[in-house]
């Protein structure tokens, strides 16, 4: 796999910027040794088995070897390949630096005491994958991790992670490992990609198991998915680079480097000649340019082109880009450097220049310094093998490209940071995203559709979270935002629009005026007002004819001027309800018309001992002439009044406000206060005083329930109707046949003509 060739050219790099350092390592150079190791469990201890004896000859626990043994070892790019090596490798407390991705196991000091991973601990991943998730509101997810432990940990911490933050698992697939190299694995999972609704599927792992599908891949994968994954997956995609087309559009974390300066020109200008002892370098420039130039390990072969450099590979084997397994050998390698300076300095501060000269080192001597070291690379990135290092994780969030021919492409459209589960920030340049090609734009990945403003999530019963139905809003609440939860209710100075996903103000209401129900009842008022004040002038005018004095003159002055203002009292109910005239719209309308009833009540009582007064007797006679029947009205207004003063102490009318009897307005009303002094104020007008007046009586019984049947202004209404019908009720039983007689028959009302007619027809 030519992609991990940039390894060693990684390497090659970094012990050539270490032996020109005339600071870190002055007067010495480092030597080094490269070995093949095979990603099986048949050829990963033949390698180490190999470097240790020094031989292809393998004899455990000697060496054929005249040299010194090497004090340090750089190898694992897989946590299977690191712990395999480590196991055997620890016999000798040989360091072993690892440049693969970070593994919780190997991080066990217990049992693996030599073993250093120059990668951070990557537990942020899973805050960035699901702040990633959260950005894109992709809710419904697949997984796909590695069938090993470092799989099971990833899963339950992304698991936790999702039911936290409201995400949901459409399904999870433990992709088996390969052990053997080629061997053949169970691929069965793959059928699940294509019929999966999850458009998110999160790939994480060690999966070599991808190795081995290159053949089934074309007929499982799928360019209408979106994958994210961690950036060690260089790894698979370069081992799968002629089906990466499944892959493009997905999303890479990457940690956080900066460039190494110097490494890109070092690449363009790198060749066979320059590292004759290198095979693997020979054989790439044949590979690709199909030559090989004077000085290298196979001599010179054809005529290379001008342009023979690493710049100008072909797209599929991309090593201008440096990977996060390379950095990491940089690192390991400058780590080993700061040690071995350490070592020496320390040793010079001793006093022994002998040792300096030619140090004899042991591997396990490294440890205590390996242990502690800290320095700041070229690219200026803080690097040391502490727990600390740990708690502040910056990742790049890389799109993966696959284009024709080869070409492919991790560019950088976003950053995450952690330094804690509490402070996170993902900052993400959706303009520079490319999608797979079956998006035209940003893809959804959802169990169920968004429910609008306005609706509500109902959970489906036996299916996760994710996965609802959308229900209105109740009538009086609403929801405006998308995938609401609950409905929330609007203020009673609010209600819902017609969508419910907004709450309108309310308009405030009365009987106003200017309506026209308000001014129908305003103009009836003032005429009905005008024909009282017009008979009250008749009467006035005439009030020497006998038709005016038989009815007794002062009484029907009284009750003309009552029913008056009766009229205007209606008055008091139209216009936008104040302190003042909520007290006064009940109490002067009961004492008015308590004047008017009583008053008629007294012209009954006269007429009764008028008829009385034929028999013999003085006692009827002296009530008569006495007048001791208008003591009627006052002794009834009295008794009204103190009906009115018990409500006004008690329970007096208030402004009140109904906000539900109409949709979408606020009716400002009066309330009566103490129901029960009302319907007292209301029962004694009816019940003691008007009973024997069938108009009123009629009015006011019919009253109630239309009253209460009402709700707002009409209640209102209804209620100004009432006071004026009753009070033309009396003005016309009572007056009309007085005015027809005054003013049209006039010969009718003489004295002549009375005494004419018998007492029994005066009325």
């Amino acid at each position: 796999m030519w992609k991990n060739y940039q390894y060693v050219l990684t390497f090659h790099f970094a012990i050539q910027e270490i032996n020109k350092d005339s600071h870190l390592l002055p007067n010495l150079s480092l030597g080094f040794q490269f070995y093949n190791a095979f990603p099986s469990d048949q050829f990963t201890l033949w390698s180490t088995l190999s470097w240790l004896s020094g031989d292809y000859i393998l004899l455990p626990n000697y060496t054929c070897q005249t040299q010194e043994k090497s004090v340090a070892i750089i190898a694992g790019s897989t946590a299977a390949f690191s712990a395999e090596i480590g196991t055997l490798l620890e016999l000798y407390k040989i360091p072993q630096l690892t440049y693969g991705p970070f593994d919780p196991m190997l991080n066990d000091k217990d049992q693996f005491p030599s073993l250093y991973q120059m990668a951070i601990n990557d537990s942020s991943l899973v805050y960035g994958m699901i702040s990633l998730l959260l950005h894109f509101g992709w809710t419904w997810v697949a997984l796909f991790v590695s069938d090993d432990m470092k799989g099971e940990w990833f899963l339950q911490d992304l698991k936790a992670e999702m039911v936290k933050k409201g995400l949901c698992v459409a399904f999870e697939v433990k992709l088996p490992a390969t052990k053997r190299m080629f061997a053949s694995t169970d691929i069965s999972f793959m059928t699940r990609l294509r019929s999966s609704s999850a458009n998110v599927h999160i790939l994480y792992g060690e999966v070599r198991s991808l190795i081995n599908v290159d053949i089934a891949g074309p007929y499982f994968l799928t360019t209408g998915k979106v994958w994210v994954m961690a950036a060690k997956w260089d790894i698979v995609v370069h081992e799968t680079y002629h089906m990466l087309h499944s892959l493009h559009g997905g999303f890479s974390f990457s940690p956080h480097r900066g460039e190494i300066p110097g490494f890109k020109h070092f690449l363009k200008t790198v060749n066979p000649s320059q590292y004759p002892e290198d095979f693997y370098l020979s054989k790439l420039w044949l590979h690709i340019f199909g030559c090989s130039p004077a000085g290298s390990l196979c001599g010179k072969i054809g005529v290379c082109p001008p342009n023979a450099s690493i710049e100008f590979f072909p797209g599929d084997i991309d090593m201008m880009t440096i990977s996060d397994s390379s950095y990491l050998v940089y690192n390991a390698v400058y780590a080993v450097a700061h040690v071995l300076h350490n070592i020496l300095l320390e040793k010079a501060e001793a006093g022994s220049p002998g040792d300096i000269a030619q140090p004899m080192l042991l591997p396990w001597q490294l440890h205590p310094f390996l242990k502690k070291i800290k320095f700041t690379n070229s690219a200026g990135d803080d690097i040391s093998f502490h727990e600390s290092r740990d708690h502040m994780a910056q990742y790049d969030v890389q799109n993966i490209g696959n284009f024709p021919g080869g070409l492919q492409l991790l560019v950088k459209i976003g950053e995450f940071s952690s330094k804690s589960p509490h402070d996170q920030v993902l900052v993400i340049s959706e303009e520079m995203i490319e999608w797979p090609l079956a998006f035209k734009e940003t893809p959804k990945s959802v169990c169920s559709q968004s429910c609008v403003p306005g609706f509500r999530k109902v959970p489906q019963e036996g299916k996760p979270l994710c996965c609802y139905t959308c229900i209105l809003c109740p009538e009086r609440d609403i929801s405006n935002h998308t995938d609401a939860e609950q409905c929330n209710q609007c203020s009673e100075d609010e209600y819902p629009n017609s969508e419910r996903n907004r709450c309108l103000s309310k308009l405030v209401t009365f009987l106003a005026f200017e309506e026209s129900l308000g001014m129908a009842l305003t103009c009836m008022a003032l005429c009905f007002s005008v024909i009282t004040a017009a008979v009250l002038g008749v009467f006035v005018k005439h009030r020497e004819t006998p038709i005016v004095k038989a009815n007794n003159r002062s009484l029907s002055y009284i009750l003309l001027i009552s029913l008056l203002l009766c009229f205007l009292c209606s008055l008091l109910f139209i216009g936008r309800p104040n302190t003042a005239t909520c007290i006064l719209q009940q109490t002067t309308f009961g004492l008015v018309f308590t004047v008017a009833v009583s008053t008629v009540l007294a012209k009954t009582i006269i007429v009764i001992l008028a008829f009385k007064i034929m028999k013999p007797g003085r006692t009827m006679r002296q009530l008569l002439i006495s007048r001791a029947s208008n003591s009627v009205i006052p002794i009834c207004s009295m008794i009204q009044l103190i009906f009115c003063g018990i409500w006004l102490g008690t329970a007096p009318p208030f402004i009140d406000r109904d906000a539900h009897s109409e949709h979408g307005h606020i009716i400002i009303m009066c309330n009566k206060g103490s129901v029960t002094a009302f319907y007292c104020v209301l029962g004694y007008l009816a019940k003691f005083l008007t009973f024997s007046m069938l108009v009123f009586c009629s009015v006011w019984v019919t009253f109630l329930p239309v009253y209460h049947s009402t709700k707002g202004k009409v209640m209102v209404a209804v209620e100004v109707f009432s006071i004026l019908a009753s009070s033309v009720g009396l003005l016309g039983c009572i007056f009309v046949p007085k005015c027809y007689i005054i003013l049209m028959r006039p010969e009718m009302n003489t004295l002549k003509y009375f005494n004419n007619r018998k007492c029994s027809k005066i009325f």
